[in-house]
């Protein structure tokens, strides 16, 4: 999809509209050409009424001006221990970062405003280390958060908190990032790094369980570079305090923010907290994505042609696999009571959720269906795809003794010689 697709867009607005999002830079990336277009992506979420919060990180200017001064700085992420040399450079790298974003609103004529609204009290002594002036998110000051957002400013929040005497604390980007969703009751943070999608065991992940997270990173699983383990901690974190959606995306890719939100795919990684994906009967509004889903394969004779009014007149036979109300798949169930048999037709797979267990799991989502109407047997015809019904499905090739007399009636007539499949149920 492209961001200029205004249709393709449209269909977002309703559910973020006047809703929050929180979006936490990395340092590394304001550094980055691509920053002013992030900018020009904030722009517009701002003209489609959907309120920012941007939250920056600082660790790449920490180390760089470090070593302009020879120093080894004793924090860099804002995890550690923040001594007080590298609390000063801290605070003095937070300071051009914020008025550089500042600067950077003010170009695409959005009005960005900084303050004091992280309250934060030292992260302590840990096993016998005092972390000095590391700080950990006591506070969000909400009010004053919900006050300027209502105004129309775009709260610019640095790595940094502050006491009731005045001190200033250190505190991680990504902490501060979940402290704020969970406190404005965001829809959504975006943390925007310098990575592609997560990689886990050699398999790249567009979307994961926030619960499945966890267990990767608790067994030692999720071999992900070290900028990326904490983007997936935090992410886990937010999804357990009822933020539902965190996504990690590259912000050197352009345009890449836009196309994460108003997308399918996305370009990054999704950490979802609830039943972000579902089968559900198909509705009416839903044939026009059904029809662009399997417009390919329909050309390319992999699928059955069926036109608007077949599917409006069989509607009830046809499921939907939706993720984020998106229709990412579908698949039918025709039903033959007569001889207690039925037809899993018309599966399909958008190429960009292809690989990820889809169809796997709506071929068992019929089998369900088809033992909760109490047939004995499913069939599978196909031209294209048969060694994936065999290999994944279980089914085993059949004849045309396997088939209801109108289905074979049907088969014959159409000169497309599919492979008859058939699987018993128990």
């Amino acid at each position: 999809m492209k961001p200029t697709d205004l249709r393709g867009i449209l269909q977002y607005i309703p559910r973020f509209r006047d809703r929050i999002f929180v979006i936490a830079i990395d340092g590394a990336i304001i550094a980055d050409d691509n920053f002013a277009n992030i900018l020009l992506d904030v722009a517009v979420l701002r003209s489609l009424n959907i309120n920012v919060v941007i939250v920056h990180g600082a660790s790449a200017q920490i180390q760089w001006l470090a070593d302009q001064d020879k120093l080894t700085p004793s924090n860099v992420d804002g995890t550690g221990i923040t001594d007080a040399s590298t609390l000063r450079l801290a605070v003095t790298v937070s300071n051009q970062l914020t008025h550089r974003l500042l600067e950077g609103l003010a170009s695409c004529d959005l009005r960005g405003v900084t303050s004091n609204g992280i309250v934060a009290y030292p992260l302590g002594i840990i096993q016998g280390v005092d972390h000095l002036f590391t700080g950990k998110v006591e506070k969000v000051d909400v009010e004053m958060f919900q006050s300027l957002l209502q105004q129309g400013f775009i709260p610019v929040v640095p790595p940094l908190g502050f006491d009731g005497e005045g001190k200033t604390y250190r505190v991680n980007s990504d902490s501060v990032a979940v402290a704020l969703a969970v406190a404005l009751k965001a829809a959504k943070i975006i943390y925007v790094t310098t990575h592609d999608q997560f990689m886990i065991q050699g398999q790249v992940v567009r979307q994961i369980l926030a619960a499945e997270l966890e267990t990767l990173l608790k067994t030692g699983k999720a071999d992900l570079p070290e900028g990326l383990r904490s983007k997936a901690a935090h992410a886990v974190m937010a999804c357990q305090a009822r933020i539902q959606r965190v996504h990690v995306i590259n912000g050197k890719v352009d345009e890449g923010l836009l196309h994460e939100v108003f997308s399918n795919e996305g370009i990054g990684t999704l950490i979802y907290a609830n039943e972000y994906a579902q089968i559900r009967p198909a509705k009416k509004k839903d044939i026009r994505h059904i029809m662009q889903l399997t417009k390919k394969s329909m050309q390319s004779e992999e699928l059955m042609k069926r036109t608007r009014a077949n599917l409006e007149k069989k509607l009830n036979d046809y499921f939907i696999y939706e993720i984020d109300r998106n229709v990412v798949g579908c698949v039918a169930l025709h039903v033959y009571p007569d001889q207690a048999k039925g037809e899993l037709a018309f599966l399909c797979v958008s190429p960009s959720h292809e690989d990820q267990g889809i169809g796997r799991k709506m071929i068992q989502f019929v089998e369900a269906k088809a033992r909760e109407s109490g047939l004995s047997q499913l069939i599978v015809l196909s031209t294209q795809s048969f060694t994936y019904f065999q290999s994944k499905g279980g089914f085993t090739e059949g004849t045309t003794e396997d088939l209801p007399p109108k289905r074979r009636e049907k088969y014959e007539q159409s000169g497309r010689k599919s492979k008859i499949l058939v699987k018993p149920l128990k």
